[in-house]
C-alpha cells in the first residue's frame, strides 16, 4: 500500500487572482439579472413602476452570487477564474462537491469575509492552507498540475 501526498494547495496570491477574475464576471451577472428583473417589472406594470424594491435587488444579488459559484462548482469544480489559475474545488475525499456543500461554502465565504477577511487569511496559518468556509463545507481548493504541452506534427 502506498501513501500518496496530499494535493498541493494554491498560494494566496493565486487564489486572490482567481477571485478577481470571478468578481468581474459576478458583477456583470448581477447587473444583467437586475436589468432583466427591472425590464419585467416595467413591462408588467405598464411603465407605472420604474424601480426595483431594495429587498428584491438584495435577493437577486445573493441568488446570482450563489447560483454562479454553485453551478460552476457542480459542473467541474471550477469557476472561470479558477480555470485560468489551475485551481479546483474538491470535497475532503477528493471528489466533486455536492450541491449542499457548494451552497454552504458560498454562505461560509460570506461569513469569512464579514469577519474582516479573517476567514480568508486563515489559510496563511492553517497547515492544509484551508479557509474557514473550507471546514464548514468540507471542501478545499487544490492546485492542478500544468498541462504538458507537446508539439504535434
Amino acid at each position: 500500500m502506498t501513501v500518496t501526498d496530499p494535493p498541493l494547495s494554491p498560494s494566496l496570491l493565486r487564489r486572490l487572482a482567481a477571485m478577481l477574475y470571478d468578481t468581474f464576471l459576478v458583477v456583470a451577472l448581477i447587473a444583467v439579472v437586475n436589468a432583466v428583473a427591472l425590464a419585467v417589472v416595467v413591462w408588467t406594470t405598464g411603465g407605472q413602476q420604474e424601480v426595483l424594491h431594495a429587498h428584491l435587488v438584495q435577493f437577486l444579488t445573493v441568488f446570482s452570487i450563489i447560483g454562479f459559484f454553485s453551478l460552476f462548482w457542480l459542473k467541474n469544480g471550477q469557476t472561470l477564474g479558477m480555470q485560468a489559475w489551475r485551481i479546483q474545488l474538491v470535497d475532503f475525499e477528493g471528489g466533486r462537491p455536492s450541491a449542499g456543500k457548494a451552497v454552504v461554502r458560498c454562505c461560509g465565504a460570506a461569513l469569512s469575509a464579514a469577519c474582516f477577511g479573517l476567514g480568508y487569511l486563515w489559510c496563511l496559518f492553517d497547515r492544509r492552507h484551508r479557509y474557514w468556509h473550507d471546514y464548514l463545507s468540507r471542501t478545499e481548493l487544490v492546485l492542478l498540475p500544468r498541462e504538458s504541452r507537446t508539439k504535434t506534427p
